[in-house]
């Protein structure tokens, strides 16, 4: 399950911090996130499909790991990020 193409280019212009910036830590994020939301309505309706909820979880701990380097090397572009996506409390 991926991202339409519409989608994933005004997710990637919302994060980007320059012209041309697909790889930065904050794009990635947010297209993680994006999947994520999107598989989490997909188990919804399909809860015995446990092939695509290891790639779930796959998804989950890349984001995790993006979030500790964004975490130990910008804490102030960290603290944005997560508002924005609303992913703390």
């Amino acid at each position: 399950m991926s991202l339409a193409r519409e989608q994933k280019e005004t997710i990637i212009k919302d994060y980007k911090l320059h012209e041309g910036d697909t790889g930065s830590p904050e794009v990635q994020i947010a297209l993680i996130s994006e999947r994520l939301n999107s598989l989490t309505t997909h188990f919804q309706a399909h809860k015995k499909d446990h092939h695509s909820r290891r790639g779930l979880l796959k998804l989950v701990g890349q984001r995790r790991r993006l979030l500790i380097y964004l975490k130990t090397t910008d804490k102030e572009r960290y603290e944005q990020l997560i508002k924005k996506l609303g992913l703390r409390k």
